[in-house]
């Protein structure tokens, strides 16, 4: 079970996390080394983690094949990453538009705005270094997603926030002391991790506050929306693109990868601790609970 929180005072909340920043930021130009070269035979995800594991299809891959693949996962989790970043910005800088610009509570908000262009030049940088494409979402998902960012706000828009934010978190603190995996990627993800911390407090702080004042259809709408939303993004972070860097062909791979018992148990890991939280504030129930299930979220 997750630990509800018990809000206190947004503006208090605030100061503490604007402190927080100010001790304990990055500048990812500095702080990570990218004239450093990739380290020879190390990874970039773990096995367990890449979205073919355990299929006879990767049983015929080579260790080659598997480190480049996993390049290639990872390449597309971060395009989706960047890709996110870039719609939580144009959230925040909505939901800040209404706020008091003398609150603290206003002040962090537009601070996590300077944390997320940070990240999603970081994570773009990231693919350069790696020689990748930017895979990103499909067209299909870029355009619903556009009206989206224009009209959700409430607990649905920090709902939607922490499954994108916790799901990639727990990915990423799992690699932080990973000798295994290269040393820009966990350099990246600590960046990111210490960083999103941060902004989980606000969006759980907030998400309490907003669903305790929802009722009836209302609740059901925003539970609906934070489905779809969580549905979609474990969807799409792996591109079915991927797999034609290891020679695959990716409507096959893709539909290997779909049924994979090991990844749908991966999709579950990384969303263990935002859907028992979810759960406990009551924003997964009722009919669209079914869609989480659907996803292999719970």
């Amino acid at each position: 079970m997750a630990r509800v929180l018990q809000p206190k005072d947004r503006d208090v909340t605030a100061e503490r996390l604007l402190d927080s920043s100010m001790r304990n930021s990055y500048d990812p130009d500095v702080d990570v080394d990218w004239d450093a070269p990739l380290v020879e035979g190390k990874g970039f995800l773990p096995e367990e983690r890449v979205s073919l594991y355990g299929t006879a299809l990767w049983d015929r891959l080579t260790p080659e094949q598997r480190l480049e693949l996993a390049k290639h996962e990872i390449g597309s989790i971060t395009s989706v990453g960047l890709w996110t970043e870039i719609v939580l910005m144009q959230l925040l800088a909505r939901y800040a538009a209404d706020l008091d610009p003398r609150s603290p509570h206003m002040h962090y908000a537009l601070t996590e705005i300077g944390d997320e262009t940070r990240h999603a030049i970081m994570f773009g940088k990231g693919l350069t270094k790696l020689g990748l494409p930017a895979y990103g979402p499909p067209r299909a998902v870029r355009l619903p997603a556009k009206v989206f960012g224009a009209v959700i706000g409430g607990p649905a828009m920090f709902a939607s926030v922490l499954v994108v934010e916790e799901t990639t978190d727990r990915l990423q603190r799992s690699m932080l002391d990973d000798e295994s995996i290269q040393p820009m990627i966990r350099m990246i993800n600590r960046i990111h991790v210490v960083e999103e911390a941060r902004h989980v407090r606000y969006a759980r702080e907030e998400l309490v506050r907003g669903v305790a004042k929802l009722r009836g259809p209302a609740l059901e709408l925003h539970r609906l929306v934070t489905a779809v939303v969580a549905h979609t993004v474990v969807n799409v972070i792996v591109h079915p693109a991927v797999y034609r860097s290891v020679g695959l062909d990716p409507r096959e791979a893709r539909a290997v990868a779909q049924a994979n018992p090991y990844h749908h148990e991966t999709r579950r890991w990384m969303g263990e601790k935002i859907v028992a939280f979810l759960s406990d504030v009551g924003m997964i129930g009722g009919p669209s609970k079914r869609i989480w299930r659907k996803a292999h979220l719970l």
